[in-house]
């Protein structure tokens, strides 16, 4: 071993002895994981400091140890985002200045929960299985709402994790997520079961000109997806300060890492008056259109949120829902299908994969589409097509938010805010739109093609 060798494994041992000992002063960690999550470095400090001063000067040292840089890594929960606080990314560049292994670390996780979600799946139906043995049933059926999308908050899952760590968090890894949430796959998925009689053909193959029936006893299982909240007491078996730092965690996650992930609009309580029933012709598709802000359901619940502030996810998939079938699905009825179908992220709007899932489940064929394929996006609008649009900063939002692009007019794109009925009625620039879309979208984004 050569002498930078050590010198690394000795900064390396003292940067860990410095995080171990702030670790032990959880609830100063959780306020500057709340921090992080408001107000990035300076908030984590801050939410420290802020601690600090209510509570004696014993935890001003935590304080100043999360001025360290490493110590943001903690909370943001770097043994599975960053692969540890010491490894590099491509080139050995310091791996936050890497973004492409950011994003493939972040989709490595995905894919390892999605993996167990279909674990989930395949327990459960042997254990149906096995209960329908017990029956003396005919035949059974399985309803599987899941069987073409599986949906999980996966960041729930993750901090969930890594907030039952405590003080182990050295020992987070992906490998040994992936262990824990197997042992508890079980609790992934639970059923009901009902029974019929039904009526099937019975033929005998001697009387080719007759058909013949008979009556069976079926029994019918559905499928239900427990969530992660279920998760968080069966598996992790979080106390209430645990699930208060895993919600922080979740959040710093979707702030920091999403990019349009934290989705939410000034709102304040301020509604806006109701529009009554508003519709756009002056694109290839009539369009129906909904105002998150409208006091009709400003202040009506999206998940523990509200739809006026964080309901710019179901509000989009109401226009297009409402515009492209026969159902008219107002933002209140949809935010609650995103609630029960794992689309809602806490304090931060909507999980990406909310659009694909929800045209699906109203029947929509759904594509998803890239910042480099302009001429996709205009087709598709031109052929009366709906696209909806995840943006960062910029002219539509101040962070994250969703929007429905709904038509082309001399050449510039025609858009449906579900913030602004204002915005809704100019006409926009195809560029700034393409330079405004998230750079790290997930679940095929940041423009969904949807017909």
């Amino acid at each position: 071993m050569n002498n930078q060798e050590k010198s690394s494994l000795s900064q390396a041992a003292s940067t860990a002895q410095t995080i171990h000992g702030a670790i032990k002063t959880g609830k100063a960690i959780s306020a500057a994981a709340k921090g992080a999550a408001v107000g990035g470095p300076y908030g984590a400090a801050a939410g420290a400091a802020i601690y600090a001063a209510q509570h004696g000067k014993k935890f001003l040292a935590a304080a100043a140890v999360l001025l360290m840089l490493p110590v943001l890594f903690v909370l943001m929960l770097p043994s599975l985002i960053f692969g540890g606080l010491t490894s590099s990314g491509s080139a050995g560049q310091p791996i936050l200045n890497d973004n492409a292994t950011i994003v493939q670390n972040t989709n490595d996780i995905a894919f390892a929960v999605n993996q167990i979600l279909g674990e989930g799946i395949t327990d459960a139906e042997t254990r149906i299985a096995q209960d329908f043995a017990t029956t003396g049933g005919d035949n059974y059926e399985v309803v599987n709402p899941y069987a073409s999308d599986m949906s999980s908050n996966t960041n729930s899952f993750i901090a969930q994790y890594c907030a039952a760590k405590g003080e182990t968090w050295d020992t987070i890894s992906l490998a040994d997520m992936q262990a824990v949430l197997r042992q508890g796959k079980s609790s992934l998925y639970s059923y009901t079961r009902t029974s019929e009689t039904r009526t099937v053909e019975d033929d005998d193959p001697e009387t080719t000109d007759v058909v013949e029936t008979k009556e069976e006893t079926w029994y019918i299982y559905t499928l239900s997806y427990n969530g992660e909240g279920y998760f968080a007491d069966t598996v992790f078996h979080l106390t209430d300060e645990q699930k208060a730092l895993a919600g922080d965690y979740a959040q710093n996650l979707s702030l920091f890492l999403g990019d349009g992930m934290f989705q939410y609009t000034e709102y304040g309580g301020t509604t806006i008056a109701s529009l009554g029933n508003v519709r756009f012709t002056d694109g290839g598709t009539e369009v129906v259109y909904f105002n998150q802000l409208d006091e009709r359901w400003a202040n009506k619940s999206y998940g523990t949120d509200n739809i006026g502030g964080y309901g710019c996810g179901p509000t989009s998939m109401s226009i297009v829902v409402s515009s492209l079938t026969d159902d008219i699905v107002d933002p209140v009825e949809m935010a609650e299908w995103a609630y029960q179908n794992g689309g809602w992220c806490s304090k931060s709007g909507s999980y990406h994969a909310l659009i694909p899932s929800a045209a699906k489940a109203w029947g929509l064929n759904v594509e998803g589409c890239t910042a480099s394929e302009p001429q996709r996006i205009l087709d598709a609008l031109s052929d009366g097509k709906l696209v909806v649009a995840i943006m960062t900063k910029g002219h539509f939002t101040s962070g994250g938010h969703f929007i429905v692009l709904r038509g082309v007019q001399d050449g510039q794109i025609l858009v449906a805010d579900p913030a602004s009925y204002r915005r809704s009625e100019k006409l926009w620039d195809l560029s700034i739109i393409l330079n405004e879309a998230s750079k790290r979208a997930g679940a095929g984004g940041p423009f969904w093609i949807i017909g």
